[in-house]
């Protein structure tokens, strides 16, 4: 395999890599397939303050360990014997730095701190990604829980 074909195929998986990986969100109007069907709990509530913060990507390893499969792969295919084993290992080490940068890059969202107060008087502060409704200071919103996770959402929605 020469090097051309090498460096075509792992540019290919590292866009799969990221491609899957954008795939992950923690918007409001996503629900994991887990909470689907089952009961949640709801509070109304009114938003006192909304600011921006960026939601830090994931490492879970996939975009590292297919970074790693791909480099090495790659790397091997250059020069001799020798020279493929110790380019390999390169391959393998640069793939996995490289992998793990856009598996988190592709995972990191614009998202929102929410500050409510509840009915009871009791303040709670979310943060979510930006969803499709805007939320913004003075709006009636519901909380709505699975015990594990909480969203904002306009209220009556």
């Amino acid at each position: 395999m020469n090097i051309v074909v090498s460096v075509r195929r792992a540019a290919l998986a590292l866009l799969m890599i990221s491609t899957l990986a954008a795939c992950a969100t923690s918007s409001p109007d996503v629900y994991r397939r887990e909470q689907a069907m089952r009961p949640q709990t709801i509070q109304s509530a009114v938003v006192e303050s909304v600011r921006d913060v960026k939601i830090e990507g994931s490492q879970s390893g996939i975009g590292a360990t297919s970074g790693a499969v791909v480099g090495g792969v790659a790397g091997s295919s250059v020069g001799g014997r020798r020279e493929s084993i110790a380019v390999g290992v390169i391959g393998a080490v640069v793939g996995g730095v490289a992998g793990n940068l856009i598996e988190r890059s592709a995972t990191t969202e614009q998202g929102q701190e929410i500050t409510v107060r509840l009915a009871s008087g009791q303040r709670q502060v979310v943060v979510q990604a930006k969803g499709d409704a805007p939320i913004v200071p003075g709006q009636e919103v519901n909380l709505i829980s699975d015990g594990r996770s909480t969203r904002v959402v306009p209220a009556g929605r």
